[in-house]
């Protein structure tokens, strides 16, 4: 069934319909009920949704849905039900205040029937849809405060006209200078007291973290768990404990929720091993054990049949400013049937990749296992995945499970193609030094991308080892543990993006044309670009960018006496021309080589040498520059996704007979529709 728009119909001036005006009946409009746009018979659509201070939303299909089974399709609906189902989860991980915040905004902006024309109104706006975007009042990617952009006395005079409460520190913190920083790694200063980040009670400093971990369970030194993945540390009668996050427990009543739904999935699973992976996922949320955990992230590397695959959990540990606890995360894939295989390749060629690398024998894994990857479509997103999301994922995130399980790496082919519907090509024009390198970019840019992209995921996180007796890198690189993996990750994917084997391999046309257009777009982004995110005067903390600046600054500094990479001024701007790929090809080897034996040594004054020394600090001037030039265009330097409504038809007895899928009108009918069928937590928990 198609959605049609009426049209007002214009009435002729004079006519006597007065008194049919008085008497038309207002129809009131459900705010909370989604709205959906229509899809052109060719099966186009509008991609952008919203556009809204830094961010842009816009929309993903999902190719392959409706050539499913309906079991597979009931499948897909049960673990998007899942997910969702845990997203109050993520906000109040993110801050602790998140929730009271959000649902008192949330009803102000349905209730308010003042004047919406006056800037103050636009401005309240803008900042819901950003609380919205960032899962919490911390921008998603800078971590900072978000900005109100009004007044207290504004706020108040909203509360009053919709009879909405919100008062004490949930009121003040908008507006004061307290909890500025959601997550904050800087070097000298205690990082989890600092970090407003809802892992740890408000008192809790990373002296109490460490000393809580020296003596808390960790399973066998051969096989550790993730220790304190799915907890919150706090006090309480003096004592450090830990509130889990489990059935029963902390965040039990989501937790419910998501359990009612795998169960639904269980039983609709596509083969005994899929049904007994997520039968472990529900006894680990039931319990909260990490020894479960485990077996199910085992459980789940290891199945690998099906056309159906799911994340699901606390998993990335980005949020925690010591590098412990799991944010909550899901994504429902579809298999790229045709991807996969041409990427498949990557897989079988792992330990190749491996063997001739440039790290030091010792740090070399002899046998790389089970490193499987696909490209995937996305069927559903929530949590710390939603609204902004990953483009590739590799996991499990345990290291001894990646080694004598193996891991899954996946690239999210529709989201990647989503981007590329909303990119433009006068950005690149103004920040290239010169045609050859624009043209390199326009032909073998995205190519270049995707390769990088999955060698970061499948060889890079595959790759390496930790010495005998040295600990985890959270353990040891501390608060530097993440930058350090995802630039080593990069590092991997560079060094081998040069390399004759790629063509080999049948994936890519032209192995020298390729890697220069990887090399170009990667210091050409950690340089200069990727600055656009920034304030000026702000240092980069976030840690994939830290992790591009660091790379890039290195070797261009290394390559300094040989002119690998030139700095180039030419009519008041600055540009960065690379002289010579090869060296630089050797530089990254280099790099990668020392960022190993860091790893491997657990050498945390190497790595923060090398991360403050690179990676945190901005050249001032050349930031100003770069914020001049991008004031030209108006694509904004932050997307992230509403997500397709999956909708189930049923019969007479109530039986689901097919899921439709219906793309969202609007960003904000989707929060609240969110907010209406998945608000299963209380404002503090």
């Amino acid at each position: 069934m198609k959605l049609k728009s009426i049209a007002g119909l214009a009435l002729a001036a004079g006519m006597l319909f007065s008194c049919a005006e008085e008497a038309k009946e207002k129809v009131k409009v459900d705010p909370y009920e989604p709205k959906f746009i229509e899809v052109a018979e060719n099966g186009k659509m509008e991609f952008g949704v919203d556009e809204f201070e830094d961010v842009a939303v816009i929309r993903y299909e999902i190719p392959g849905f409706n050539e499913l089974t309906l079991k597979e399709k009931k499948l897909v609906y049960y673990l998007t039900q899942a997910g969702l189902s845990g997203r109050d989860i993520m906000w109040d991980q993110n801050y602790r205040h998140n929730l009271t915040i959000r649902k008192a905004l949330e009803n102000v902006y349905v209730n308010y029937s003042g004047d919406k024309t006056t800037d103050d109104w636009k401005a309240f706006e803008t900042y819901l849809k950003r609380v919205w975007f960032s899962n919490g009042i911390h921008h998603h990617y800078s971590n900072d405060k978000l900005p109100a952009g009004f007044s207290k006395e504004y706020l108040n005079s909203l509360l009053a006209d919709t009879k909405t409460e919100l008062k004490g520190e949930a009121f003040d913190v908008i507006f004061n200078d307290k909890d500025t920083k959601k997550v904050n790694k800087k070097a000298d200063v205690d990082n989890v007291l600092v970090s407003a980040i809802n892992f740890y009670g408000p008192d809790i400093t990373s002296a109490d973290v460490e000393e809580f971990y020296k003596t808390a369970y960790k399973g066998s030194d051969e096989e550790p768990i993730e220790a304190g993945l799915n907890s919150k540390l706090v006090r309480e009668n003096g004592k450090l404990v830990e509130k889990v996050w489990k059935s029963g427990g902390m965040y039990g009543a989501a937790i419910d929720k998501i359990i009612y739904w795998l169960e639904k999935a269980k039983g609709v699973a596509e083969n005994e091993k899929q049904a007994e992976t997520l039968g472990l996922l529900i006894e680990y949320y039931k319990t909260g054990s990490l020894d479960t955990w485990d077996k199910y992230c085992i459980s789940w590397a290891t199945s690998t049949e099906g056309n159906i695959d799911w994340i699901n959990g606390f998993i990335e540990v980005y949020n925690d400013p010591k590098g412990y606890r799991g944010s909550y995360e899901t994504i429902v894939e579809i298999k790229d049937f045709d991807m996969s295989k041409k990427m498949a390749v990557l897989s079988e060629n792992a330990q190749w990749f491996e063997d001739n690398s440039p790290l030091i024998e010792s740090h070399k894994k002899k046998n790389v296992v089970g490193v499987s990857y696909k490209t995937v479509n996305v069927a559903g997103e929530a949590g710390d995945a939603s609204p902004s999301t990953p483009i590739g994922v590799n996991l499990p995130n345990n290291n001894w499970i990646r080694q004598k399980h193996g891991s899954k790496s996946v690239s999210l082919g529709n989201i990647i193609n989503a981007y590329a519907q909303m990119g433009g090509s006068g950005r690149l024009k103004e920040f290239v030094h010169d045609d050859e390198e624009f043209q390199l970019e326009e032909k073998y840019g995205k190519l270049a991308d995707k390769l990088h992209t999955a060698l970061h995921e499948v060889i890079g996180h595959a790759s390496g080892q930790i010495n005998k007796g040295i600990g985890q890198p959270k353990e040891t690189l501390k608060n530097y543990a993440s930058t350090m993996e995802e630039g080593r990750a990069d590092l991997v994917g560079l060094y081998y993006l040069m390399d004759p084997k790629l063509k080999e391999l049948g994936l890519v046309p032209d192995t020298e044309g390729v890697g220069k257009a990887a090399y170009d777009g990667y210091i050409r982004n950690g340089l200069m670009t990727q600055l656009i995110r920034l304030n000026l005067g702000d240092d980069v903390e976030e840690d994939h960018m830290v992790n591009r600046q660091w790379v890039s600054a290195w070797v261009f500094e290394k390559g300094a006496k040989d002119n690998v990479i030139e700095k180039v001024t030419r009519d008041g701007k600055t540009y960065f021309n690379i002289n010579d790929y090869t060296k630089l090809r050797d530089l990254f080897g280099q790099l990668l080589r020392e960022t190993q034996r860091i790893k491997s040594e657990g050498d945390f004054e190497a790595a923060k040498a090398l991360v403050e020394g690179y990676g945190v600090k901005v050249d001032q001037t050349i930031h100003a520059e770069v914020l001049k030039r991008n004031e030209a265009f108006k694509s904004k330097p932050y997307k992230g996704f509403a997500n397709p409504v999956l909708t189930p038809e049923a019969n007479d007895k109530g039986e689901i007979t097919n899921i439709k899928i219906m793309q969202p009108a609007a960003f904000d009918n989707q929060m609240l529709y969110y907010a209406k069928n998945y608000s299963f937590l209380t404002d503090k928990n």
